[in-house]
Protein backbone atom coordinates (compact mmCIF):
# COMPACT_ATOMS: atom_id res chain seq x y z
CA UNK A 1 0.00 0.00 0.00
CA UNK A 2 1.69 3.36 -1.11
CA UNK A 3 0.45 6.96 -0.23
CA UNK A 4 1.26 9.55 -2.85
CA UNK A 5 1.78 13.30 -2.47
CA UNK A 6 2.20 14.94 -5.90
CA UNK A 7 2.72 18.41 -5.83
CA UNK A 8 -0.39 20.55 -7.40
CA UNK A 9 2.43 22.84 -9.64
CA UNK A 10 4.05 19.83 -11.24
CA UNK A 11 0.72 19.27 -13.23
CA UNK A 12 1.49 22.15 -14.77
CA UNK A 13 4.18 23.77 -17.26
CA UNK A 14 6.28 27.13 -17.07
CA UNK A 15 3.63 28.56 -19.20
CA UNK A 16 0.97 27.48 -16.35
CA UNK A 17 -0.50 25.14 -19.19
CA UNK A 18 -1.67 21.10 -18.16
CA UNK A 19 1.11 19.41 -18.60
CA UNK A 20 -1.26 16.24 -20.09
CA UNK A 21 2.06 14.46 -20.88
CA UNK A 22 3.10 14.10 -17.20
CA UNK A 23 -0.23 13.58 -15.99
CA UNK A 24 -0.39 10.43 -18.49
CA UNK A 25 2.65 9.52 -17.37
CA UNK A 26 1.89 9.21 -14.19
CA UNK A 27 -1.13 7.33 -14.84
CA UNK A 28 0.89 4.88 -16.94
CA UNK A 29 3.51 4.16 -13.64
CA UNK A 30 0.55 3.72 -11.31
CA UNK A 31 -1.46 1.22 -13.57
CA UNK A 32 1.85 -0.87 -14.13
CA UNK A 33 2.52 -1.24 -10.62
CA UNK A 34 -1.06 -1.59 -9.65
CA UNK A 35 -1.67 -4.37 -12.17
CA UNK A 36 1.71 -6.11 -12.48
CA UNK A 37 2.67 -6.13 -8.45
CA UNK A 38 -1.11 -5.88 -7.33
CA UNK A 39 0.29 -2.65 -5.00
CA UNK A 40 -2.50 -0.18 -3.94
CA UNK A 41 -2.19 3.22 -4.13
CA UNK A 42 -4.15 6.20 -2.33
CA UNK A 43 -2.62 9.49 -4.76
CA UNK A 44 -3.00 13.29 -2.87
CA UNK A 45 -2.96 16.20 -5.01
CA UNK A 46 -2.23 19.26 -4.66
CA UNK A 47 -3.32 22.88 -5.58
CA UNK A 48 -0.09 24.31 -7.04
CA UNK A 49 0.56 27.36 -9.11
CA UNK A 50 -3.45 27.45 -10.09
CA UNK A 51 -4.77 27.38 -6.42
CA UNK A 52 -2.18 30.13 -5.04
CA UNK A 53 -3.19 32.65 -7.97
CA UNK A 54 -7.20 32.13 -7.08
CA UNK A 55 -6.04 32.84 -2.97
CA UNK A 56 -3.82 36.11 -4.08
CA UNK A 57 -7.43 37.31 -5.81
CA UNK A 58 -9.35 36.48 -3.23
CA UNK A 59 -7.44 38.09 -0.35
CA UNK A 60 -7.14 41.22 -2.57
CA UNK A 61 -10.71 41.09 -2.76
CA UNK A 62 -11.49 40.46 0.89
CA UNK A 63 -11.36 37.02 1.22
CA UNK A 64 -10.98 35.29 4.81
CA UNK A 65 -8.06 32.83 4.95
CA UNK A 66 -10.28 30.02 5.51
CA UNK A 67 -12.19 31.12 2.25
CA UNK A 68 -8.60 31.26 0.56
CA UNK A 69 -8.17 27.59 2.23
CA UNK A 70 -11.79 26.48 0.34
CA UNK A 71 -10.58 27.86 -2.64
CA UNK A 72 -7.71 25.85 -2.79
CA UNK A 73 -9.38 22.86 -1.56
CA UNK A 74 -11.66 23.17 -4.54
CA UNK A 75 -8.34 23.53 -6.83
CA UNK A 76 -6.37 20.56 -5.78
CA UNK A 77 -9.71 18.60 -6.40
CA UNK A 78 -10.09 19.85 -10.09
CA UNK A 79 -6.53 18.49 -10.41
CA UNK A 80 -7.32 15.21 -8.90
CA UNK A 81 -10.06 14.89 -11.52
CA UNK A 82 -7.48 15.10 -13.96
CA UNK A 83 -5.50 12.20 -12.69
CA UNK A 84 -8.89 9.96 -12.83
CA UNK A 85 -9.52 11.06 -15.71
CA UNK A 86 -5.72 9.69 -17.02
CA UNK A 87 -6.10 6.28 -15.24
CA UNK A 88 -9.88 5.56 -16.15
CA UNK A 89 -10.82 2.11 -14.84
CA UNK A 90 -7.96 1.47 -12.20
CA UNK A 91 -9.40 4.50 -10.51
CA UNK A 92 -12.38 5.48 -7.81
CA UNK A 93 -14.41 7.75 -9.52
CA UNK A 94 -15.23 10.50 -6.93
CA UNK A 95 -12.71 12.46 -4.93
CA UNK A 96 -13.79 12.02 -1.57
CA UNK A 97 -14.84 15.34 0.80
CA UNK A 98 -14.01 14.36 3.94
CA UNK A 99 -11.86 11.74 5.51
CA UNK A 100 -14.80 10.13 6.82
CA UNK A 101 -15.82 9.95 3.05
CA UNK A 102 -12.62 8.50 2.40
CA UNK A 103 -12.66 5.90 4.80
CA UNK A 104 -15.81 4.90 3.37
CA UNK A 105 -14.30 4.50 -0.03
CA UNK A 106 -10.96 2.83 1.17
CA UNK A 107 -13.63 0.41 2.52
CA UNK A 108 -15.17 -0.37 -0.20
CA UNK A 109 -12.81 -0.77 -2.92
CA UNK A 110 -9.36 -1.63 -4.22
CA UNK A 111 -9.59 0.61 -7.00
CA UNK A 112 -7.07 3.95 -6.85
CA UNK A 113 -8.65 6.58 -4.94
CA UNK A 114 -7.28 9.88 -5.70
CA UNK A 115 -7.67 13.33 -3.19
CA UNK A 116 -7.66 17.01 -3.19
CA UNK A 117 -7.91 18.95 0.06
CA UNK A 118 -10.29 17.86 2.86
CA UNK A 119 -10.34 20.77 5.46
CA UNK A 120 -9.62 24.17 5.79
CA UNK A 121 -6.52 24.86 7.92
CA UNK A 122 -4.90 21.48 6.47
CA UNK A 123 -2.32 21.14 3.73
CA UNK A 124 -2.70 18.28 1.06
CA UNK A 125 0.75 17.32 2.50
CA UNK A 126 -1.43 16.77 6.06
CA UNK A 127 -4.06 14.77 4.69
CA UNK A 128 -1.56 12.82 3.10
CA UNK A 129 0.08 11.45 5.76
CA UNK A 130 -3.26 10.94 7.71
CA UNK A 131 -4.05 8.98 5.31
CA UNK A 132 -0.98 6.83 5.31
CA UNK A 133 -1.23 6.42 9.10
CA UNK A 134 -4.91 5.43 8.60
CA UNK A 135 -4.23 2.82 6.00
CA UNK A 136 -0.62 1.05 7.64
CA UNK A 137 1.03 2.70 4.29
CA UNK A 138 4.21 0.89 3.48
CA UNK A 139 5.85 4.07 2.38
CA UNK A 140 4.35 8.05 1.67
CA UNK A 141 6.30 9.51 -1.50
CA UNK A 142 6.07 12.58 -1.54
CA UNK A 143 6.59 13.99 -4.96
CA UNK A 144 7.45 17.60 -5.24
CA UNK A 145 9.49 20.44 -7.83
CA UNK A 146 12.92 19.92 -6.31
CA UNK A 147 15.31 16.82 -6.53
CA UNK A 148 14.62 16.10 -2.20
CA UNK A 149 15.16 18.10 1.11
CA UNK A 150 18.16 20.14 0.93
CA UNK A 151 20.18 22.17 3.66
CA UNK A 152 18.50 25.12 2.77
CA UNK A 153 16.17 26.59 -0.14
CA UNK A 154 17.68 25.61 -3.50
CA UNK A 155 15.66 28.09 -5.04
CA UNK A 156 17.17 30.90 -2.96
CA UNK A 157 20.36 29.81 -2.22
CA UNK A 158 23.12 28.55 -5.17
CA UNK A 159 25.02 26.45 -1.98
CA UNK A 160 22.25 24.49 -0.96
CA UNK A 161 23.07 20.76 -0.79
CA UNK A 162 20.66 18.08 -1.34
CA UNK A 163 20.42 15.66 1.66
CA UNK A 164 19.97 11.52 0.98
CA UNK A 165 18.66 11.19 4.12
CA UNK A 166 17.64 13.39 6.94
CA UNK A 167 16.91 12.74 10.88
CA UNK A 168 13.31 13.62 11.47
CA UNK A 169 14.79 16.08 14.20
CA UNK A 170 16.75 17.76 11.39
CA UNK A 171 13.84 17.93 9.34
CA UNK A 172 11.25 19.53 11.91
CA UNK A 173 14.29 22.42 12.79
CA UNK A 174 14.35 23.28 8.59
CA UNK A 175 10.45 23.32 9.04
CA UNK A 176 9.64 25.06 11.90
CA UNK A 177 11.25 28.48 10.74
CA UNK A 178 8.23 27.98 7.64
CA UNK A 179 5.49 30.44 7.39
CA UNK A 180 2.40 29.08 6.32
CA UNK A 181 -0.96 30.60 4.99
CA UNK A 182 -4.02 29.34 2.70
CA UNK A 183 -1.85 28.10 -0.45
CA UNK A 184 1.75 28.44 1.23
CA UNK A 185 2.25 25.27 2.67
CA UNK A 186 6.38 24.68 1.56
CA UNK A 187 7.60 21.22 1.40
CA UNK A 188 6.11 19.90 4.15
CA UNK A 189 4.49 21.65 7.28
CA UNK A 190 4.68 20.74 11.28
CA UNK A 191 1.19 19.33 11.33
CA UNK A 192 1.55 16.52 8.70
CA UNK A 193 5.46 15.86 10.21
CA UNK A 194 3.47 15.50 13.88
CA UNK A 195 1.28 12.50 12.33
CA UNK A 196 4.45 10.62 10.17
CA UNK A 197 6.44 11.24 13.50
CA UNK A 198 3.76 9.57 16.01
CA UNK A 199 3.10 6.65 13.73
CA UNK A 200 6.80 6.89 12.30
CA UNK A 201 5.60 6.11 8.61
CA UNK A 202 8.11 5.39 6.03
CA UNK A 203 8.82 9.13 4.05
CA UNK A 204 10.80 9.88 1.24
CA UNK A 205 10.52 13.69 -0.99
CA UNK A 206 11.34 13.03 -4.56
CA UNK A 207 11.06 15.35 -7.43
CA UNK A 208 8.20 14.55 -9.66
CA UNK A 209 9.50 16.32 -13.04
CA UNK A 210 10.53 12.96 -14.02
CA UNK A 211 7.35 9.84 -13.33
CA UNK A 212 10.46 7.31 -12.91
CA UNK A 213 11.54 8.55 -9.72
CA UNK A 214 7.83 6.97 -8.54
CA UNK A 215 8.58 3.96 -9.64
CA UNK A 216 12.13 3.76 -8.24
CA UNK A 217 10.73 4.97 -4.79
CA UNK A 218 8.39 2.13 -5.02
CA UNK A 219 11.07 -0.09 -5.83
CA UNK A 220 13.13 1.08 -2.68
CA UNK A 221 15.97 2.49 -4.77
CA UNK A 222 17.96 5.80 -3.90
CA UNK A 223 16.19 8.54 -4.71
CA UNK A 224 16.00 11.88 -3.28
CA UNK A 225 15.56 12.19 0.60
CA UNK A 226 14.46 9.64 3.17
CA UNK A 227 13.32 10.49 6.45
CA UNK A 228 14.86 8.36 9.60
CA UNK A 229 13.72 8.38 12.68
Amino acid sequence: MFVVKIGGSLLFNEDEQINAKLISEYARTIRTVFTKQKEKFVIIIGGGKVARRYITASRALGGTETQNDILGIEIAKLNARLLVAALGNIAYPTIPNSFQEFQAIYALTDKVIVCGGFTPGQSTNAVAAAIAEETNATKLINLTNVDGVFTDDPQKNSQAKLQQSIAISAFKALLQNQKTSAGNYPLFDLTALQIVLRSKIPLVFANGNNPENLLKAIKGENIGTEIKY
